[in-house]
């Protein structure tokens, strides 16, 4: 159709990638697309209701309207607290730099 759009819909997973192409209307929004992807279906256990999404690495909400050829990113959710990390790799260089010096 004229006013068609095409969109793919994309969810990493550490051992794999599921990609999902869809044809929505213009106009259409990120949510839209999602429900048309079925991702809910195929992950059933995602927490859905703290969904974080992106079109090609930029961060944007479920409400955002689509263009032709984006593409959808699903987030997984963070394992690691990012600065529980930061701690853990300063301690790290620390000690590395503390045995490196008690070697000279």
């Amino acid at each position: 159709m004229v006013n068609d759009i095409s969109i793919e819909v994309v969810y990493a997973q550490a051992e794999s990638a599921w990609r999902k192409h869809v044809t929505m209307t213009a106009g259409s929004t990120v949510e839209e697309a999602l429900a048309a992807s079925r991702f809910a279906l195929h992950f059933p256990d995602y927490p859905q209701e703290s969904l974080a999404v992106g079109i090609y690495g930029q961060s944007c909400t479920l409400t955002r309207v689509l263009t032709d050829g984006d593409r959808i990113e699903i987030y997984r959710p963070l394992t690691f607290d990012p600065m529980e990390s930061r701690r853990r790799r300063a301690t790290h260089r620390k000690a590395f730099m503390t045995k490196r010096l008690s070697r000279t």
